[in-house]
């Protein structure tokens, strides 16, 4: 079983929002990252990969169609590389935090998971409380600032500082989260 899980949280974007210009240029800097992060996670069986993406309300739309409206959106050149078009846990949210009325702690207890790698959008906002309540229900907590995107710098610079703080969260840059926070398999 699985002891950590890599999730992948709200990368499934139309960018057709008031603030994403901002967002759409610091993910173009961590897409990379998140990709190779997924991509690691996939050739590991002692990961569990999974995605959570905000559904905006619309419960009636399943992962595809999630997929197919952040293509048609304003940047598919940043959901392309990253949506999921394989088998892999994907869990709608309809509020910031990944476990707000969600299936992902009953998924995450199933598996037997006590650390979760946090990637994604945004920095200050779902990445920020999903790891509180990640913390809150015990889970180790690491963050990679070089996987995750934000709208504001400033905001994601203290988000960051308050899950080190507050959350004991690892700030731990990708590649070394993976050698250091994931066993190696045999």
């Amino acid at each position: 079983m699985p002891d950590t899980a890599l999730v992948v949280i709200d990368m499934l974007n139309t960018y057709e929002h008031a603030d994403a210009d901002p967002l759409a240029a610091s993910v173009r800097a961590c897409l990379p990252h998140i990709a190779a992060a997924r991509d690691e996670a996939r050739r590991r069986e002692d990961v569990l990969l999974v995605y959570v993406n905000d559904n905006h309300d619309a419960w009636d739309t399943g992962r595809e169609q999630l997929v197919d409206r952040a293509l048609a959106g304003a940047h598919p050149e940043l959901v392309r590389p990253i949506a999921p078009d394989f088998p892999v846990p994907f869990i709608p949210k309809g509020r910031h935090s990944i476990f707000y009325q969600t299936a992902v702690d009953h998924l995450l207890r199933v598996e037997g998971v006590q650390r979760l790698v946090l990637t994604g959008q945004v920095t200050e906002q779902c990445i920020l409380y999903s790891a509180l309540d990640a913390y809150v229900r015990g889970y180790e907590v690491v963050v990679p600032p070089d996987a995750v995107a934000h709208i504001d710098a400033g905001l994601a610079r203290a988000a960051l500082e308050m899950m080190e703080r507050n959350m004991h969260a690892a700030l731990t840059p990708v590649g070394a989260a993976l050698r250091g926070y994931m066993r190696k398999t045999p």
